[in-house]
């Protein structure tokens, strides 16, 4: 069971839940805008979730090649386990947006999207959806691919089963009795998760999908349009110390929950912070700039790129007439050009 007792709630993490709240209620003066506005904001955060959270695993997939990726996602055939990785991800991350009210945070939940998060991955076929088998503590490795030490020790395999119950009735009963902030308990459920590592492989990418899972049922529904899982890559040396600097202590008598609750609620600041601005970003475009170009950086948005003979097929404007919104959005700061002649092509500044 969590000993919550020693949870310090200080200062700083009291105003980094008040300002994330703040922004959860403002959201719906926020998030105002046109539909197809709101649904480039949530592709362009879903390329970055996704490719962000395979990259901290170890994946080498940019977001561009992601986003590539995912527009041939019927073909169902990957041949490199980045590739697999990414459409498991991307599918579970489909998932959780569309049934989130239908997906109550249960163990037979928790095993089946870990199934559906390697259903593309050829190796982890044995382990798809069942707890681990096997030891799988969190080693380190030189620069050679040699282990040469462990970080921390996981639950052994007999011992995750019970765990994993322990840990489920605590959260569900701890939203029941309200007795720590949604926030606080989601961040305490996540650390343990990680500490736990109940699955043979996999656990990183499922405790950010379980996040989000996690905060939309506690009624943060701004967080499919901004990318959680990229503050964490950005700040990923972060991370892992304030897991382990957690982790580190959860079974002894008097566990530090300080340093991750603090870089998790610092993510969560960043992740709200970032959406405002990219809101306030769209309804001055919105305001300032005339449809056709709109019309440009919707495309750029969620296809990365764009040259003047596409804008040509998807606007049906002349070309003469394109280059100069073109030449006003560079000069405007949000497309860059890149190349030149046939070859050039424009992306977000």
């Amino acid at each position: 069971m969590i000993n919550a007792t020693t949870i310090k709630i200080t200062p700083e993490i009291l105003k980094l839940i008040a300002e994330i709240d703040e922004f959860k209620g403002a959201w719906r003066a926020l998030g105002t805008l046109a539909p197809e506005r709101l649904s480039a904001l949530r592709h362009v955060a879903t390329i970055e979730s996704i490719g962000s959270s395979t990259r901290i695993e170890g994946s080498r997939l940019t977001d561009r090649e992601v986003e590539r990726l995912l527009s041939n996602l019927e073909i169902r055939s990957f041949t490199t386990r980045d590739e697999q990785e990414v459409a498991g991800y991307a599918e579970v991350m489909e998932l959780v947006f569309r049934a989130w009210g239908d997906i109550a945070l249960t163990e037979n939940h928790i095993r089946q999207l870990h199934r559906d998060l390697l259903a593309y991955s050829d190796k982890d076929g044995w382990h798809r959806g069942a707890y681990k088998t096997n030891p799988n503590n969190v080693a380190a490795f030189d620069e050679h691919g040699n282990q040469i030490g462990i970080v921390f020790e996981t639950a052994s395999p007999f011992d995750t089963p019970k765990r994993m119950t322990e840990l489920i009735s605590w959260f569900n009963q701890e939203l029941e009795d309200q007795q720590w902030h949604p926030l606080l308990a989601i961040g305490l459920f996540v650390v343990v998760f990680l500490e736990i590592h109940p699955f043979q492989d996999g656990n990183g990418r499922l405790s950010r999908v379980l996040t989000t899972l996690l905060l939309l049922r506690a009624g943060y529904t701004y967080v499919p349009y901004s990318s959680l899982e990229s503050v964490i890559e950005q700040s990923k040396e972060g991370y892992y110390l304030a897991l382990r600097q957690t982790q580190g202590t959860i079974r002894s008598e008097a566990p530090d929950w300080q340093p991750w609750l603090k870089f998790f609620l610092r993510a969560l600041q960043h992740q709200a912070r970032r959406l405002a601005a990219k809101v306030e970003r769209e309804k001055l475009l919105l305001g300032a700039l005339p449809e056709i170009a709109l019309q440009i950086l919707d495309h750029v948005r969620q296809h990365g790129r764009i040259t003047v003979s596409e804008a040509v097929t998807i606007t049906g404007i002349s070309r003469n007439t394109l280059k100069v919104h073109f030449r006003t959005l560079v000069e405007k700061g949000h497309l860059v050009l890149h190349g030149s002649g046939r070859g050039a092509w424009y992306g977000l500044a």
